[in-house]
């Protein structure tokens, strides 16, 4: 297996683009502007430790395209960042935004440390320094460029981001919105949390949804039964889990860094997430067999498969071992190109990121909406319509004399909350673009979703630049 230094998850990405663009006919200079990074930006900043000593902190921020404005992509605190995985990531966060009509160039952020390593004030620090550096060359900004929570960041940091941004720009009225992915408190949205969790589980609910397609896979229609191994059980892979078990699917296997936990009869996601958090992993877990080999559960028997940790996971070297009939990507890039080729000649299904993790940059889009139009979904007509709702179902009773119970009444009265209308957005964006690239991938005889989701985002950029008269 390559290791992280080796291997580029942007090469990885170019390549598909690649692919889908001998679909095509698309201008090659055009094609070669939409596949490069516009911005990269790496820079140094110190780090100042209680005992008096100092470390220099590497960051990045790159965007891929200003197709359109601003740019979107989350900030990833890992040890492992370095400058072609946030380029990589960055050009994700564009395809997968064309993907599903969101409109946003993309981009990525990272700072190259092991969160787990630093307290939570040398994390303060450093977020907030890192900010400072997108702000002096304006890398960040309502207008420009909004980050967001990724591996190893979420709402804490995104609120550290928001107040250091403030602070520099008092008189910026709109400066709530150059962030996603705040707490409630801090101008944030309902849904949010689980969003990309909520938006892998409506993916993978509407690839099996159609006949003709699980009967190419030797499966049956619908969630009820399917076994599924998950790979990370943070907030994406707990929330998918837990969405889909809640819709009747068993969930078998769980693959953590510091081990796995396996059980054919299937395990209590709530249970495991408590236990989880408890003991800080799954070791001494009495309802299923704990495993050390934590990749090794990527091969086990299973009808899905969803690695929700990190890329380069599913590779040449494993690529050929593994038994599920389906992928769902809800991390980025966890499938290798090269691996991405044999588990189509095996018949793998495989759902990619750049739209079963859309969930996330998609209710992004739905706070920086509430943010600059400073008042919360459904404020001002959910009375309205409770209202309207209640007269008209007094109407049909005295019309037609029969009486609605309690809890009828409850239901069919009840205004929408600012929850609802943002999972029912969530849900109008990932059902659209599933059968959409779907519907792309039939109608051009394709194998697979993951280059019909990029025609699609293809045609989508390329009909922004062309509608600005810069390529014919």
């Amino acid at each position: 297996m390559k290791n992280m230094e080796e291997y580029s998850l942007f090469d990885d990405v170019s390549k598909v683009v690649d692919h889908a663009a001998s679909h095509m006919d698309i201008h090659p200079g055009l094609l070669d502007q939409i596949k490069q990074c516009n911005s990269v930006y790496k820079f140094n900043f110190p780090l100042r430790n209680g005992d008096g000593t100092y470390q220099v902190i590497e960051g990045f921020r790159v965007q891929h395209s200003h197709h359109k404005l601003p740019v979107k992509g989350g900030i990833r605190f890992s040890s492992f960042v370095n400058e072609e995985e946030v380029k990589g990531l960055a050009a994700l966060m564009t395809y997968k935004c064309a993907l599903v009509n969101i409109p946003y160039g993309g981009a990525k952020g990272g700072v190259t440390i092991d969160p787990t390593k630093y307290n939570t004030d040398q994390l303060e620090k450093i977020t907030r320094r890192y900010t400072s550096e997108l702000i002096k060359k304006k890398f960040i900004g309502p207008a420009i460029d909004v980050p967001a929570p990724d591996y190893g960041t979420g709402s804490r940091e995104m609120a550290w981001i928001v107040d250091t941004f403030e602070a520099f720009n008092p008189d910026a009225i709109n400066a709530k919105g150059c962030v996603t992915g705040k707490p409630l408190s801090q101008h944030g949205i309902e849904g949010r949390t689980e969003a990309t969790g909520m938006g892998v589980f409506i993916g993978i609910r509407e690839a099996v949804s159609i006949k003709e397609d699980m009967d190419a896979l030797g499966l049956t229609v619908g969630l009820a039964g399917k076994k599924i191994i998950v790979q990370g059980l943070g907030n994406v892979g707990y929330y998918s889990a837990k969405f889909l078990e809640e819709a009747g699917a068993k969930i078998i296997g769980i693959a953590e860094y510091n081990g796995g936990i396996w059980n054919e009869e299937g395990i209590d996601i709530e249970d495991i997430k408590r236990y989880q958090v408890a003991n800080k992993g799954f070791k001494g877990y009495s309802k299923g067999t704990f495993m050390e080999d934590t990749m090794s559960l990527l091969t086990y028997p299973c009808d899905i498969l969803i690695p929700a940790a990190l890329e380069n996971q599913i590779t040449l070297e494993n690529a050929n071992q593994i038994q599920a009939k389906i992928i769902g990507e809800a991390a980025n890039g966890p499938v290798t190109q090269d691996a991405d080729v044999i588990l189509l000649e095996k018949g793998i299904m495989i759902i990619p990121d750049m739209y079963l993790n859309a969930g996330g940059v998609t209710v992004s889009y739905f706070e920086w909406l509430k943010n600059l139009s400073r008042v919360s979904f459904g404020k001002l007509e959910k009375r309205y319509d409770m209202k309207k709702y209640d007269l008209l179902l007094e109407s049909i009773e005295k019309a037609t004399g029969d009486t609605f119970s309690e809890s009828q009444k409850e239901i069919i009265v009840r205004g929408a909350s600012e929850r609802d209308l943002v999972n029912s957005g969530l849900e109008e964006t990932m059902v659209t673009a599933y059968h959409h690239m779907n519907g792309v991938r039939k109608e051009k005889q394709i194998k697979d979703l993951r280059t019909a989701g990029f025609i699609v985002a293809l045609e989508r950029i390329a009909i922004s630049y062309m509608d600005l008269g810069i390529f014919p």
